[in-house]
């Protein structure tokens, strides 16, 4: 089989995990993930890549925030355990509106184009990868890395509906070599019990 390199925005991926679990998290393997859906293209997967941020911390943590930031580390610790997966981490932005919080990753997007932007040199290699995401900002580097003449798959999901969490501009499936809707079963094959 023909290797390939997998990269995660887990941004998208967990609000996808939290819409096909019915508002919780469906918790899942990352490697065994990545390497199901190389497999549905025929391929192997080498490398995984995933884009993460920590939870958000105030200068004096409160528990809760202190109870989620320990979770994480546990987390990405296990996680980068396994020399088959690079661990890259933005930062979390807390932003208030009408009196509410939101909260946005940071610097991820850009720590994934940098990688996307090195694959020649670091995996001279690979000819095709599988990007997990939903973000149009990527089409630049997407147009790029198929420039090198490396096949761009795409795994996303959407919605036809406006201004929903699924809605998307069809300039990041233009852009790909070709894209893939995950569903919830390529998620409920690789469920942490």
């Amino acid at each position: 089989m023909e290797e390939k390199l997998v990269f995660i925005d887990e941004g998208f991926l967990s609000k996808l995990s939290k819409h096909f679990g019915n508002g919780k998290y469906i918790k899942i393997n990352y490697l065994k993930f990545a390497k199901n859906l190389a497999k549905k293209q025929n391929l192997f997967c080498k490398h995984l890549f995933y884009y993460t941020a920590p939870p958000f911390q105030e200068e004096i943590p409160s528990e809760e925030q202190r109870k989620r930031k320990e979770g994480y580390d546990l987390f990405v610790q296990s996680l980068g355990k396994n020399k088959e997966i690079t661990i890259r981490e933005g930062r979390c932005q807390r932003l208030k509106f009408d009196g509410k919080f939101k909260y946005k990753q940071k610097g991820v997007d850009t720590l994934m184009t940098i990688d996307l932007s090195h694959i020649k040199e670091d995996f001279p290699e690979i000819k095709k990868i599988i990007l997990i995401a939903c973000d149009t900002d990527f089409c630049p580097i997407i147009d790029d890395v198929k420039k090198r003449k490396i096949e761009v798959i795409l795994y996303t999901y959407f919605d036809r509906k406006r201004d929903t969490p699924f809605s998307r501009a069809n300039n990041l499936i233009q852009c790909s070599s070709f894209y893939v809707l995950l569903t919830k079963e390529d998620f409920n094959k690789e469920i942490l019990k």
